[in-house]
């Protein structure tokens, strides 16, 4: 398969690869599919997939290349492996938090981080909170450290009164 990246995230699902990826390109506008791979009878004694059903799928989020696969139920995702989508507005935060949680787990809600309905965890966050981190008056780095602790979904408005110490 060729690809325009070096390094491609590769998503291991049981059988959702299809439903996970008409998801992903309903939440991102700047997504596409890409190609498709089917399992034939090679290996079915090990895979046990039948002929004709998908392998897997290139997608592609902002530029950012993927392959969904349908590896069956070996491998199952978690919170060590995650996706930051990093938003300059409350709006694109509000839009991506409330795709991607539908239907996730709520548990897994806290810092910008959430857990979607294939249990792929996302960080939503905005840009600026990278420059508030980084300031070199750690006052203002803690109170917004702090802030952002607080928080299941990121609130900018939020996290700038704290960083001022508003």
């Amino acid at each position: 398969m060729a690809t325009i990246q070096k390094i491609v995230p590769n998503l291991w699902f049981d059988d959702q690869a299809e439903k996970a990826v008409e998801f992903y390109l309903s939440v991102f506008k700047n997504a596409r599919k890409g190609k498709v791979s089917y399992y034939n009878n090679a290996g079915q004694d090990i895979h046990h997939k039948p002929p004709g059903s998908v392998l897997t799928i290139e997608f592609f989020i902002e530029g950012q290349s993927f392959l969904a696969l349908n590896g069956g139920p070996d491998f199952k995702f978690s919170e060590a492996i995650s996706f930051i989508i990093t938003c300059d507005t409350q709006d694109e935060i509000d839009h991506y938090w409330d795709q991607l949680k539908a239907g996730g787990d709520p548990a897994a809600q806290q810092c910008g981080w959430l857990k979607d309905r294939f249990g792929v965890s996302w960080q939503v966050s905005p840009a600026i909170l990278e420059d508030m981190f980084l300031d070199a008056n750690s006052e203002k780095s803690e109170r917004a450290m702090k802030a952002m602790l607080g928080m299941k979904k990121l609130v900018i408005a939020d996290l700038q009164k704290a960083y001022e110490g508003n």
